[in-house]
């Protein structure tokens, strides 16, 4: 599947919505002003011709990039789109040589960076080079002590030798609230993971059951709500609340098993075997009369083995867009033999899994059962997971707190999607988390089962409606504490911001960075700002066009891209970048704008076209 488009919403939505980029969502003082201006120089005699694809709300990246082009010899062309739709039906025509493109590394490590968008074959990649992707696969198998030199040679390769695509910066990650409504406290803005909607508490602590939690998103056409089928922004907050997951990510992206669907986790000796102990404390939540009940079946095991191996099965559902994040798995069992925990000793340790494990727990392991029913944490009955992986593979860690691998009812999932997948016909058959079946109309049937603190009621084009599972970790921390969530649909930033500061919303996830002082300005809002995974970067076009076949002219783009006129055009409130890498890893790489090698790379590519 190579519908890496689906990411350019992701980028666009997630610094307007959410942690999956493109900076296409930018607001500025220049917000207003149309990217075909003739604010740029004409571009001289002899230009070589460029078509640069976007979005009309990237327009500020687009002046920039076309007044660094036109000044370095380039005649610019724009295919400029009013909106995702029309911009997608142009990149999946090829009607591009350079498009306005981007990423967030939602997982926080290295290998989510590159293996979608990059390797031969993935997900959102154009590419298909064996040398990029020898070094994708090296690294994968590395810690990050040994990574990072592999990281750097592949960031040469992608950007400096090969030229496929060009950075242009790090963004910031930020969110504003109301801080007279909400506790500032509970209030938490993480580096990879989605915004978390469990921890979020008013001030008035007896609005908990009356009043919702007012939230925004630009999107209200959701692409599905089995956790499988999209990573996009109009998803990603949503599946990650109602979903939970085996392990999940601190707010600096560490592995954690605080809030998820075990009580610890271990890594044995080799790295190729994870384990986790689940807990007993969840059920499944179902919609029935538009109020969220408890479907009165736990999450367990099973339903976790039958999650990831559909996750990790390109052909377990029509359109599936997260297969790839899931390759390393081989196999996922259900652990029944106690001693088996005792024989293996912990990665890098001397202590055993099951050691390891007991850590923490109130009542240590005496029994290990098959059937979750008879799970018992209290009584010291427990079910435990083992994953193996290909591979030695520690990554996997971070690719099993992505939303994808949220946890969904086996039973459920089973007896909806009954369709056959070869033959799967999308006007007669309904599949698990289709958008129509949880949206006010004819079409309304709402079969959701969440496992995670929430469960969406309904949608409309203008909000959606949530409420919180009542059968999740009920009497602990990460039981929600608001009861209700309305996601209002706003799909222009400065309309969303100024819902914020008439109290309409009560967050705004992903505030423009050229309107932090406005926040900051008004007295009842609080700004919270944090580097971001997310990267912005011009990618070329592989097929049928010039950039395609000269390397050349592809680097007489990428050295005509001057980074530090875009910080200060962004007020610094940006990042320099080198690849999609560069929020993760330092490897040190740096894109310098040199006009010499432009003329110089141009000068070869007009010879060599005579």
């Amino acid at each position: 599947m190579k519908k890496r488009s689906l990411f350019i919403v992701m980028l666009a939505i997630a610094l307007a919505v959410t942690g999956c980029t493109v900076n296409t969502k930018s607001n500025t003082e220049r917000q207003n002003k149309p990217a075909t201006d003739g604010d740029s120089k004409p571009a001289a005699e002899g230009a070589v011709d460029i078509e640069l694809l976007g979005m009309s709300s990237g327009q500020d990246d687009i002046n920039i990039i076309r007044d660094q082009l036109t000044k370095n010899g380039f005649n610019v062309k724009l295919n400029l789109q009013p909106d995702y739709g029309s911009f997608k039906a142009q990149e999946e025509a090829g009607n591009f040589d350079i498009s306005l493109s981007g990423w967030t590394t939602v997982t926080g490590n290295p290998d989510y960076a590159v293996r979608s968008l990059f390797k031969s074959g993935g997900d959102y990649s154009i590419l298909a080079d064996p040398e990029i992707d020898e070094l994708i696969e090296k690294a994968a198998s590395e810690t990050p002590d040994q990574y990072a030199d592999t990281y750097k040679q592949f960031e040469q390769k992608l950007v400096f030798d090969k030229a496929y695509i060009a950075p242009l910066y790090i963004s910031v990650k930020s969110q504003a609230f109301n801080k007279e409504v909400l506790n500032e406290k509970s209030v938490r803005l993480s580096k990879s993971r989605s915004f978390a909607w469990e921890d979020v508490d008013f001030n008035d602590t007896s609005k908990r059951d009356t009043d919702p939690l007012l939230l925004t998103q630009t999107n209200p056409t959701l692409t599905s709500l089995d956790p499988i089928k999209g990573n996009d922004g109009s998803i990603n907050m949503l599946n990650t609340n109602m979903y939970v997951r085996l392990i999940n990510l601190t707010d600096d992206d560490k592995i954690t098993a605080d809030g998820s669907l075990s009580r610890a986790y271990s890594i044995a000796e080799g790295n190729s075997e994870y384990y986790f102990i689940l807990r007993d404390d969840i059920n499944f939540a179902t919609v029935t009369d538009k109020k969220a009940v408890d479907s009165g079946e736990r999450v367990g095991a099973d339903d976790v083995i039958f999650s990831l191996n559909r996750a990790k099965d390109k052909n377990s559902v029509p359109d599936h867009r997260t297969y790839s994040l899931h390759e390393h798995i081989k196999n996922v069992d259900i652990v029944t033999d106690v001693n088996a925990l005792e024989q293996v000793k912990v990665s890098g340790g001397s202590e055993t899994v099951k050691e390891a494990l007991e850590k923490g727990l109130d009542t240590k392991i005496s029994a290990l059962v098959a059937d979750k029913k008879e799970a018992n944490n209290k009584e010291g009955k427990y079910q435990v997971i083992k994953l193996t992986t290909t591979e030695p593979f520690p990554q996997v860690l971070n690719y099993l707190a992505h939303q994808s691998a949220g946890i969904v009812s086996k039973k459920q999932v089973e007896s909806i999607n009954t369709y056959d997948v070869a033959s799967f016909d999308v006007n007669k058959d309904i599949p698990y988390g289709d958008q129509n079946t949880v949206t006010e109309g004819s079409k309304y049937n709402n079969t959701l089962y969440a496992s995670g603190p929430y469960i969406l009621l309904y949608k409309n084009d203008y909000e959606a409606k949530f409420q919180k599972n009542p059968a999740y970790m009920k009497g602990t921390d990460h039981e929600p504490n608001i009861a209700n969530v309305t996601m209002r649909f706003i799909k222009d930033t400065e309309s969303a911001l100024a819902a914020l500061r008439s109290g309409e919303v009560h967050v705004n996830y992903g505030v423009p960075d050229t309107k932090f002082d406005i926040v900051k300005g008004d007295s009842k809002l609080s700004l919270q700002t944090i580097q971001s995974n997310a990267v912005s970067y011009l990618l070329f076009n592989t097929k049928n066009r010039d950039v395609a076949k000269s390397e050349d002219l592809r680097k007489a783009v990428l050295y005509s891209i001057n980074q530090d006129e875009i910080l200060q055009f962004y007020n610094n409130n940006k990042y320099k970048a080198a690849s999609t890498v560069s929020p993760i890893v330092q490897t040190g790489n740096e894109l310098k704008a040199d006009p010499a090698k432009v003329k110089e790379y141009l000068d070869k590519y007009k010879s060599a076209a005579k």
